[in-house]
């Protein structure tokens, strides 16, 4: 439902003092990260938003030390699972012990995994057979696992934080759409500009290394992410949204590049994540409400990782990169 109702002086208020801590995490991670101001932007804004961030990149491009960096920043604790080919299901949620009494009665125990923390780096996550990249479903879903029947809850905030090589190379399992779909925004790392790049040879490479620290908490988050759901968002930013999914769908769309080269187009997930997204970019932005520049602006990392160009379109030069600015700008 969209809020048309103006903001009131409390919402006001808390909005502020919010984008003045956030304005304290970007600083505090802008010490140990270097030149990736835009994405250390997307990746705030998905947790603001509850949701999960794929970050894909080849190797050596600080992919796990944002993770970490973030951790730390927002004062999340963090867990990292190295994602093998021969990692198996239990080896992330956890297992069944069978232990022995001091009288002698046996019974079994959880023995929680590493999914059990509030924000979960998956590195490498396309590395491990699909049948292990599907135990994150649930947990990203739902926010509890299931084993032996038993449910278990994980922690509030639970985020996961996953980074991916580039699928051309060497083995690599590319994830299923359905999973895809589980993350809020996929964030791709660019190779550092030469300012960048210098500043980190410059930092990284002496006897002492800055070193981020801690901003906020989980309650603190929490506060945060409830906030995010309360800005109001107005008529012109919510038809852009709807008219940019709509575009976007080979069965909708009157865009015929989008008709005859797009294999399958975004579902609901992907406007409940624009609609949250544009807020927590706002937020950190320091406004009150989504504009139709944010739609614009978070279109490609909230779409490319839930649209599939068909092989002709690909053949034929056509990138989703591309055609996804030109819906954008046609809906913004």
């Amino acid at each position: 439902m969209t809020e048309t109702n103006e903001p009131g002086a409390e919402l006001i208020a808390e909005a502020d003092a919010a984008t003045e801590r956030l304005k304290a995490v970007k600083e505090s991670i802008g010490r140990v990260i270097f030149g990736l101001e835009d994405e250390i932007e997307l990746c705030l804004a998905a947790v603001l938003a509850s949701g999960h961030t794929l970050l894909v990149g080849a190797p050596g491009l600080a992919k796990t030390r944002l993770v970490q960096t973030i951790a730390t920043a927002t004062g999340l604790d963090t867990k990292r699972i190295q994602f093998t080919p021969d990692l198996m299901p239990a080896d992330i949620l956890g297992s069944e012990i069978l232990e022995e009494s001091d009288d002698g009665k046996r019974h079994f125990r959880f023995l929680p995994g590493p999914v059990f923390c509030r924000l979960l780096m998956a590195d490498e996550i396309n590395r491990a057979s699909p049948r292990t990249q599907a135990a994150l479903l649930q947990a990203m879903q739902e926010s509890h696992v299931t084993v032996a029947g038993e449910r278990h809850d994980l922690p509030r905030p639970f985020h996961v934080l996953a980074t991916q090589n580039p699928i051309e190379q060497e083995g690599t399992y590319p994830l299923p759409e359905a999973q895809l779909d589980r993350f809020l925004l996929r964030v791709d790392i660019p190779y550092p500009k030469r300012e960048a790049e210098r500043a980190v040879l410059l930092a990284t490479t002496g006897a002492e290394q800055a070193e981020a620290i801690e901003v906020l908490n989980p309650d603190e988050i929490l506060k945060l992410q409830s906030l995010v759901r309360r800005l109001p968002v107005g008529e012109r930013v919510l038809d852009a949204i709807l008219d940019l999914l709509r575009s976007a769908r080979p069965d909708e769309s009157d865009v015929p590049a989008v008709r005859d080269g797009v294999s399958w187009g975004p579902g609901p997930r992907a406007g409940q994540a624009l609609m949250l997204a544009c807020r927590a970019r706002a937020l950190l932005r320091g406004r009150l409400a989504p504009s139709t520049e944010d739609v614009a602006a978070l279109a490609e990392p909230v779409l490319k990782h839930r649209m599939a160009l068909s092989f002709a379109a690909r053949a034929d030069g056509h990138t989703l990169e591309g055609l996804i600015k030109t819906l954008a700008d046609q809906a913004a």
